[in-house]
């Protein structure tokens, strides 16, 4: 399968969302003319009607055929809302425990330890973690609307069945899932199927109901024997849909799975992993067992979470034995003649901690040393989203070892994550001789949200040691912990950064970065997906003209420079005499503005823009640190995730 690039997927992804409706309306449709033609043999002994289409049309057709799509879209809306507080909500459905981040068993350090390694490659901010401790199986999902919302459930059989290598190979695809936009299609499947289910439910209440109905009369003799009739055909109809349904949802998520697939061999450059992982499962099961949602998450998961009849046509995923022989053809054969890969290879001691095992990118050994930054890779920016390369993973691995250990089960906690905010507001990107705004100004109803003069100091004496590196990936990691705070203590922590950044009378790039992307991963509406508002950079060439002339007086020493500069990043979005002038002064307020607009437009329209952005940046060959936090800024308002620059970092 050709590579895709993160914004073809995400291209593709909305087309599949688009058809997916599509496909539910003609299913609607169906069953509400099969349902209307119950009702017009049902009836048409009682009424003398000449044929089906008179009896549609008349107001006994019309009501029946409202009622049908009503309870079509009652099913559908209510499982919708029930799903639209986040991915938390399905991981609860299926039974699942958040993962407690102060936790010392070893598996499930190993596994936090492996995602955040993941989510500071791929620059996506690290999920929430969930165990489904009642189930023995081999299964992992990914569940949420958006990115920012993402949960990650994992079976406790995966946890003690894997080595540390298979369960990288189980995250990367469930990553590639959160990068390709799957999982909004997912909650989508469940939502629509749950309606269509909703006209068997019925057809079997009415079966039941008829079944214990007594019968004293011939006319309540001929009421039952019209409510079994009907029961009889609305369950056939009901589940007829419901097969009809599966069918849409096999073809859909297969399609999916592969690529998933494929992506977590380029994520972690160890195929025989995933393929390991997958040959367990074979061996093991990834059936659920205790939750009675398993149907419901079947088409969200890593491998089939229950046994289906007419497998060939309604599962999710294709056959094991495929998917490893599309991995390596000669894969199967050699794990099954390899008996010592029927054991786990690695104790808890070994892999409880970011440095031990082979890790993402094990194959890559340079090491990464602290210093300013140059740009090395020939590679378009726009390349890099949604992708993890190997100088990507070395990132990662060498800023996790970095970290001291207090700092990240700190960050890792609600407390801690809202004094890490404190202390990045705090550092800012200060003048070295400007005094650091005060604390004892901020007095916060919300006693969570109060500042704790011992843990700012504590982060900011890593933040100053480890440098500006640090900052995003550590405010990556803290994520899980700000989506536990409530919406009210959301807003007034905004708030209170807002203060800090503004108390010396300067917003720096950094700090416009770090408020951006708070309000866009814990406000509603920074989560909400942006719909496609601009299919033309003619219809956004003013906002173009306000990002690229900041990046370009940004990237140049002097306004000479910045002209040509700006006049080349542009000369891809219009004709020459068309191109507004460099705008010498760029206000936040016009900047936030423009990035608002540019988020409007159609996912294969991005890539432009950020290499546009790059180019700018990249005309001395070097990425200063404000540089790759305005690029970081831009990306993100994009809809688009950010891995870390493929960078050497020079000893300084």
């Amino acid at each position: 399968m050709a590579r895709q690039s993160f914004f073809e997927r995400q291209t593709l992804a909305r087309r599949n969302t688009a058809v997916l409706v599509l496909l539910f309306l003609s299913a609607v449709l169906l069953i509400t003319l099969a349902v209307d033609l119950v009702g017009y043999l049902l009836t048409r002994q009682l009424t003398p009607i000449p044929h089906f289409g008179a009896w549609l049309l008349s107001e006994q057709g019309l009501l029946t055929s409202g009622a049908v799509v009503g309870v079509i879209a009652t099913g559908s809306m209510v499982r919708w809302v029930d799903l639209s507080g986040g991915g938390d909500r399905v991981a609860r459905m299926v039974g699942a425990r958040l993962l407690d981040p102060s936790g010392q068993d070893s598996d499930e350090q190993r596994l936090r330890n492996i995602v955040e390694e993941m989510s500071i490659a791929s620059g996506v901010p690290v999920p929430d973690l969930y165990i489904m401790d009642n189930e023995p199986g081999i299964n992992a999902f990914v569940a949420g609307q958006v990115p920012s919302e993402a949960v990650m459930v994992v079976t406790h059989g995966a946890l003690t069945h894997l080595s540390r290598d298979e369960l990288q190979g189980v995250v990367g695809h469930e990553f590639s899932h959160i990068l390709n936009g799957d999982m909004g299609i997912n909650v989508r499947l469940i939502a629509l199927l749950a309606g269509i289910l909703m006209i068997g439910q019925i057809g079997q209440f009415l079966l039941t109901g008829s079944t214990y109905r007594s019968s004293y009369s011939r006319s309540r003799h001929s009421n039952r024997g019209i409510h079994l009739a009907a029961g009889l055909a609305l369950m056939a109809i009901g589940y007829i849909g419901l097969f009809f349904g599966r069918l849409i949802q096999s073809a859909i998520s297969r399609q999916r799975e592969s690529l998933a697939d494929a992506s977590s061999v380029q994520f972690t450059r160890n195929p025989e992993a995933l393929g390991r992982a997958l040959h367990r499962i074979g061996q093991h099961s990834g059936y659920f067992q205790a939750s009675h949602h398993g149907s419901d998450v079947n088409h969200m998961c890593f491998t089939e979470t229950v046994r289906m009849r007419l497998a060939g046509w309604l599962a999710s995923h294709p056959p094991l034995e495929e998917r490893i022989r599309a991995i390596d053809p000669a894969l199967p054969a050699r794990l099954r003649n390899r008996e010592r890969d029927q054991l786990k290879p690695e104790t808890a001691a070994e892999t409880d901690s970011p440095e031990a095992g082979g890790g993402f990118f094990a194959a890559v050994t340079a090491p990464v040393q602290g210093g300013s930054a140059a740009f090395i890779s020939q590679t378009r920016l726009s390349d890099s989203a949604g992708a993890v390369s190997p100088a990507n993973g070395r990132y990662a691995k060498h800023l996790l070892r970095r970290l001291p250990d207090n700092v990240r089960t700190l960050a890792r906690t609600r407390t801690g994550a809202v004094q890490l905010c404190h202390a990045l507001a705090v550092q800012g990107e200060k003048p070295p001789d400007a005094p650091r705004p005060a604390l004892d100004d901020l007095t916060p109803d919300a006693p969570s949200l109060k500042p704790d003069p011992d843990q700012v100091h504590a982060f900011l004496s890593v933040l100053d040691a480890l440098g500006p590196a640090i900052r995003f990936p550590l405010l990556e990691m803290a994520m899980p912990a700000l989506r536990r705070l409530d919406p009210e203590e959301r807003a007034a922590l905004t708030q209170q950064l807002h203060t800090l950044i503004r108390d010396d009378g300067r917003v720096s790039l950094f700090e416009l970065a770090l408020v951006s992307f708070i309000q866009r991963h814990l406000t509603e509406a920074g989560q909400r997906e942006a719909p496609v508002r601009f299919r033309r950079y003619a219809a956004v060439q003013d906002r173009l003209a306000v990002l690229l002339s900041l990046i370009a007086r940004a990237a140049t020493p002097t306004l000479d420079e910045a002209r040509a500069c700006y006049t080349e990043a542009m000369a891809g979005f219009g004709t020459g005499k068309d191109l507004p002038p460099l705008q010498e002064r760029v206000t936040l307020k016009q900047l936030m503005a423009a990035l608002k607009a540019l988020r409007g437009l159609s996912p294969l329209l991005k890539p432009a823009v950020l290499d546009a952005c790059q180019h700018c940046v990249l005309r001395d060959d070097r990425v200063e640190q404000r540089e790759y936090e305005l690029i970081r800024l831009v990306a993100d308002q994009l809809d688009c995730p950010m891995p870390p620059l493929p960078v050497r970092i020079d000893e300084g």
